[in-house]
C-alpha cells in the first residue's frame, strides 16, 4: 500500500475524541496562543500601523523581527520553535533572501490561510468578550454564582 493510500484510509479512521488519533496533535498544535496570534499577524489582523502593511487586513509577508516585535512576551525560543512547526505543518513558507544581513520572511499558505479565518475569529471574540469573562470569575470568585 502506498503512502498516500495509507493517509487515505487513516483519514476516514480520524477522530480527535480516541486517545491515539493523530488530529489531537493537530489540535494541540494549533490552539496554541502563539500559534493563533502568529496565523493573525501574518493574515493582516495586527491592525494599522505596522511596519509596512500597506493594507492592514490583507496577508502579507513579514520579518521575523517584525513578528517578534509584534509578539509582546515571546521568547525568541518559543517564536522559532513555533515558526518551524508551522513550516512542517506547511501552514507557512520562510523564504531566504541572500542579502547582508539574511533577510527571512514567514508567509501563510493556502492552507495556513485558511486556518487563519477560525484563528482570526477567536482573536476577535476574546477580545470582545473579555469584559463579560472579567465579570464572570469575580461573580464565581466571590461565591455569587
Amino acid at each position: 500500500m502506498k503512502a498516500a493510500e495509507k493517509r487515505a484510509q487513516a483519514k476516514v479512521e480520524y477522530n480527535a475524541f480516541l486517545a491515539g488519533c493523530p488530529s489531537r496533535q493537530l489540535i494541540d498544535r494549533i490552539s496554541d496562543k502563539w500559534v493563533v496570534l502568529i496565523l493573525c499577524a501574518l493574515g493582516g489582523d495586527s491592525g494599522p500601523g505596522r511596519p509596512g502593511a500597506a493594507d492592514a487586513d490583507a496577508p502579507q509577508a513579514m520579518r521575523y523581527s517584525e513578528i517578534a516585535r509584534l509578539l509582546a512576551g515571546v521568547s525568541q525560543k518559543m517564536l522559532t520553535q513555533t515558526l518551524r512547526s508551522l513550516e512542517r505543518d506547511g501552514l507557512l513558507t520562510r523564504t531566504v533572501t541572500p542579502t547582508v544581513p539574511v533577510t527571512v520572511t514567514y508567509e501563510l499558505t493556502d492552507l495556513g490561510l485558511s486556518l487563519h479565518q477560525m484563528t482570526r475569529g477567536i482573536r476577535a471574540w476574546a477580545q470582545t468578550h473579555m469584559d463579560e469573562v472579567f465579570a464572570h470569575r469575580e461573580d464565581y470568585d466571590s461565591g455569587t454564582l
